[in-house]
């Protein structure tokens, strides 16, 4: 049966928050602060927030500068994975993946569904690994972001989440550029 183990200690995870949109500010950020509050009530530490437009280079242009952060572990967007013109976060993020997590999407489309039925076919959000960074395209509701942080994120950023969780990996998510060359 899934759940905590007593006996690993708390990691605290560093995450970054990035608002895709292009009309909202930090203080009209409903969706953004919704995460920022429940990553650090669940104990991990905001490692930075911004807001950019919903365009792929400057999706990108943040995204790798988090990337290429060692104070950075994990990102985490919101908006820009609906189906229209504007939304280009997971076409942003996935020119940056060197692993898809097909899963992810899958999993919050699922529970999305028993919520919001089948409206939730419109959203793409999704999640990858780049350079050792978990990244995950959430979309820009509140709800979306709660459903996302409190049915998946909660539990797989918790390395004391068992039968496994993605902390866990953190140490080989680049082994494959630890291989010896020949």
């Amino acid at each position: 049966m899934p759940g905590i183990d007593t006996s690993r200690p708390f990691i605290k995870v560093r995450i970054a928050v990035l608002t895709v949109s292009d009309s909202r500010t930090i203080a009209e950020d409903r969706s953004g602060q919704t995460l920022v509050d429940r990553l650090e009530a669940a104990g991990h530490i905001l490692a930075d927030r911004r807001i950019v437009k919903d365009e792929i280079s400057g999706i990108q242009k943040i995204a790798n500068q988090w990337v290429a952060d060692t104070d950075v572990d994990v990102v985490i967007s919101t908006g820009g994975t609906g189906v229209t013109g504007r939304d280009v976060t997971p076409e942003a993020f996935a020119g940056l993946y060197e692993k898809e997590i097909p899963g992810f999407g899958e999993l919050f489309r699922m529970l999305s569904y028993q919520k919001i039925g089948t409206s939730t076919i419109q959203s793409r959000a999704s999640a990858g690994v780049a350079q050792g960074t978990y990244l995950f395209a959430l979309p820009g509701s509140t709800g979306a972001v709660k459903d996302a942080w409190d049915d998946i994120l909660i539990h797989q950023l918790d390395y004391r989440f068992m039968p496994c969780n993605f902390v866990e990996l953190f140490d080989r998510l680049q082994e494959h550029k630890k291989r010896s060359k020949g």
